[in-house]
């Protein structure tokens, strides 16, 4: 439960309830972080928005990738609800439990055996935690695994995306994990 207000979807009215109405259309409900923005209605129009575009940028990373390095950033934050579900996302994507357990156990030192995925998930870490070290050796790693620059910008909107959830939840209250994969995987509003 959140520590403030927040409008029902049964209450609400006008923009919020036309946002909470494109997610519900994925999710069959608006999810718990959409509503801890519906004080303020553009901002839950703007966060799907900003979360559609965020999952759906035309790079080569593949949906493994993406979402490992999503889980990488809130492990490092501390935020269990996203990363409930990003470990549900994953899981349904078929990554292995072994992986998954090295990322909840030690995300800062990803060691999966795959260098591409061991840089994606470093790379993750860095900006997650120290973003004033992040140098351009950082990104020349990312290409040398085989990283466009388009790959790259996605990577970084993935992990900046979930810097900023995961203060929006934690800063909020939302501190309950997600029990479903449809939770996890259906939350990203469809086109308008």
């Amino acid at each position: 439960m959140a520590w403030i207000d927040t409008v029902s979807w049964s209450d609400a009215e006008g923009p919020l309830r036309d946002a909470y109405d494109w997610q519900a259309a994925a999710l069959g409900e608006p999810a718990e972080f959409t509503m801890l923005g519906s004080l303020y209605p553009a901002i839950v129009e703007e966060r799907l928005r900003l979360y559609r575009t965020v999952e759906h940028c035309p790079s080569q990373l593949t949906p493994i990738e993406r979402q490992s390095a999503a889980l990488v950033t809130s492990r490092l934050n501390g935020t269990d609800h996203c990363a409930s579900g990003l470990r549900l996302k994953l899981e349904s994507l078929g990554l292995a439990t072994v992986v998954l357990d090295a990322i909840d156990t030690d995300p800062a030192n990803v060691d999966s055996g795959d260098g591409r995925f061991d840089a994606i998930c470093a790379y993750a870490s860095k900006l997650t935690r120290s973003p004033d070290a992040v140098v351009q050796d950082d990104v020349d790693r990312l290409r040398e695994h085989g990283l466009s620059d388009l790959d790259i910008l996605d990577l970084n909107n993935m992990v900046a995306y979930y810097a900023y959830i995961n203060r929006v939840v934690m800063g909020l209250g939302l501190r309950n994990v997600m029990t479903t994969t449809q939770q996890a995987t259906s939350a990203v509003p469809g086109e308008r």
